[in-house]
């Protein structure tokens, strides 16, 4: 029966996924042909945001069901799909071609699938167990947004093909405050998740603080610079902040992991019930992708 389901569910997203390719190329409007290397390199950067949140959401999967000893056969899905989108990224980083790829067009638009319901599925997790949605099941049941930032690396990736092929417009935005309103999302739902676990932990490190208010104030700078150019720089400054955010929580969680009882000498265990080591990396690549947006941005205008 669950041989299955997992059947079922990984052809119900083959379908879709198709069903997202076609809908964009219809949606797609490209440009004059002089725009098409600028949109090259940008795609490469965007490729580059990609890669690294596919990375973190391979190991963040990867970590928290081997923790849950993949009891659903389903759990192995998103570590596959996750695994291509990455490879799919590291490709399209080496795309020095003012043109896109079909198979990593597809890649991605499974990996944007893929975490939708991911998060649907943690979702029911959430709901089915004793006492429903509470706080005790919102602090120790499926993360609510881990799935989403595999959905984000897909969004990311299929963006950057798009770019790279240098369109002008999809679905009637322009590529740079498309990216840069995405990112900004982005930016305020880790730092939801961050507040979560971090208000979990009862903030008991005042550093703890730093990426609940820092990704909301660039998420806000990244979009008010869609409408008003002189946020850009403000904005500009904020996202280098948030990728120095990104490598400063992964070393303080690296330091979390250690003050568990036997350091990093019994790593196969406190990797697994210390801090989610791959979360701070995705305020790195979200923060990369904005710099992306507003290089887009400059040249738009």
């Amino acid at each position: 029966m669950r041989l299955q389901s997992t059947t079922g569910l990984a052809l119900t997203s083959l379908v879709a996924t198709a069903a997202t390719a076609a809908l964009e190329q219809t949606l797609w409007r490209p440009p004059p042909p002089a725009a098409r290397m600028h949109h090259a390199t940008a795609g490469r950067e965007l490729s580059q945001a990609a890669t690294l949140l596919a990375a973190a959401a391979l190991s963040d999967s990867a970590i928290e069901h081997y923790r849950g000893s993949f009891h659903n056969r389903t759990m192995a899905l998103p570590l596959a799909v996750a695994a291509q989108a990455l490879s799919a990224g590291l490709h399209g980083i080496t795309e020095h071609r003012p043109n896109s790829s079909t198979t990593r067009a597809f890649s991605n638009a499974l990996a944007l699938v893929t975490g939708l319901a991911g998060t649907g599925f943690h979702l029911y997790n959430i709901v089915k167990r004793p006492g429903g949605w509470s706080w005790l099941n919102l602090f120790y049941a499926a993360p609510i947004g881990a799935p989403m930032s595999l959905s984000l690396a897909g969004m990311l990736g299929r963006l950057a093909e798009l770019v790279r092929r240098g369109g002008h417009k999809t679905w009637g935005l322009l590529p740079g405050p498309l990216i840069a309103r995405l990112v900004a999302l982005g930016l305020l739902g880790t730092s939801a998740e961050a507040a979560l676990m971090h208000f979990r932990g009862a903030y008991h490190n005042p550093a703890m603080v730093i990426p609940v208010t820092a990704p909301p104030l660039g998420a806000a700078l990244l979009a008010g610079s869609t409408l008003c150019p002189r946020l850009a720089a403000p904005a500009r400054w904020t996202m280098r902040l948030l990728i120095a955010t990104g490598f400063l929580g992964a070393g303080f969680h690296a330091y979390g992991v250690s003050r568990n009882m036997g350091g990093w000498r019994n790593w196969s265990q406190n990797v697994l019930n210390g801090p989610p080591l791959p979360a701070p990396p995705a305020f790195t690549a979200l923060a990369l992708a904005g710099l992306a947006a507003l290089k887009l941005m400059a040249r738009e205008r």
